[in-house]
């Protein structure tokens, strides 16, 4: 019942994700309407992977999270968030409420011992190919250690999501150098020094997409301006080049070259592709969707909470935790 296309792009999503992709699919929701909805996607005959929990109740993205799940006791997401604790089913997604999605798994999985705080871990393009970043908003105000250990989860990740063998880990900073930045930013740098982890040192925000590093750690405040910032600039050049070839000349031949350059742009960095970002540091595995995800969006991000499931993703983040 989550973002801003539910519930129909979801159930799209879902619907695709069992019949195309042959996963087992729980939808939690309002029973009889997702029955309906379901039947109506799927042609009359819903996959047979495909079952309904019911949830009478969801979370709308305006509420505020910790007093709507208190308020709401039988909410979508904290119903979800159940199921997979009760190992009902292995991983939880949601395009919907980040702060519910967050506050919900949390409540049901518990940490992981070493963690102390979640991390929303993303994928974002580099000249190289693809690095982690996090933390993109799960924790905005973060000490040292915490850091540290995004450290360790987003090099585990980076294993997983990447197949990236010991993963280069960089510290975004406004310096090169170990003294630069914030006293949390310095003493984080002292700390991911003197770990196991394969650390490069910081890193500068005009290297942010050079390749330099394989994991990318802030803080989630840092990090969800900087994540924002990227997308809004891919879309303000995309604009720009379609402005200066209705411009040229020629601008049918130009918009032809500029429109096939820019979907493999967009192939790259769109958020889509990658379908949603896990919460890292939980004891039991979640994924956040864009607020905006489509059907495409939301079959991606199923695919990828199986793949992280089947990769056990949780159990390498725990002993990596311990290191």
């Amino acid at each position: 019942m989550g973002g801003d296309l539910a519930p129909r792009a979801v159930i799209a999503g879902a619907v695709a994700a069992a019949r195309d992709l042959g996963l087992s699919v729980l939808l939690v929701g309002p029973e009889a309407e997702l029955s309906a909805a379901v039947a109506r996607e799927a042609g009359g005959t819903a996959p047979p992977s495909l079952s309904i929990l019911d949830a009478p109740e969801f979370i709308a993205m305006n509420e505020a999270p910790l007093a709507a799940l208190r308020r709401k006791p039988r909410a979508s997401i904290k119903v979800a968030a159940e199921a997979v604790a009760r190992g009902d089913a292995q991983a939880l997604y949601s395009a919907g409420h980040t702060g519910a999605t967050l506050l919900a798994a949390h409540a049901a999985f518990g940490v992981l011992v070493g963690a102390e705080r979640p991390a929303l871990a993303v994928l974002v393009p580099t000249l190289a190919g693809s690095a982690v970043l996090l933390d993109t908003g799960a924790t905005l105000e973060c000490r040292p250690e915490h850091l540290r250990a995004f450290g360790l989860m987003g090099s585990a990740y980076a294993e997983v999501a990447l197949g990236i063998e010991r993963p280069r880990v960089g510290l975004l900073s406004v310096g090169e150098e170990a003294g630069k930045g914030t006293e949390l930013v310095r003493e984080s740098h002292r700390l991911l020094a003197a770990s196991a982890l394969n650390f490069v040192g910081n890193l500068e925000a005009r290297d942010f997409f050079s390749g330099q590093a394989d994991v990318i750690v802030c803080d989630g405040f840092t990090g969800n301006i900087a994540l924002k910032f990227g997308e809004g600039l891919v879309e303000m050049l995309g604009q720009l080049l379609r402005q200066a070839v209705a411009s040229s000349p020629d601008p049918k031949q130009g918009a032809a070259v500029v429109d096939d350059g820019f979907a493999r742009l967009r192939s790259r960095v769109d958020s889509s592709e990658h379908g949603g970002a896990p919460l890292l540091g939980l004891n039991g595995l979640a994924l956040v969707g864009h607020g905006r995800s489509d059907a495409h969006a939301v079959r991606n991000g199923i695919a990828a909470a199986a793949r992280l499931a089947d990769g056990q993703m949780v159990a390498r983040l725990r002993e990596a935790l311990i290191r």
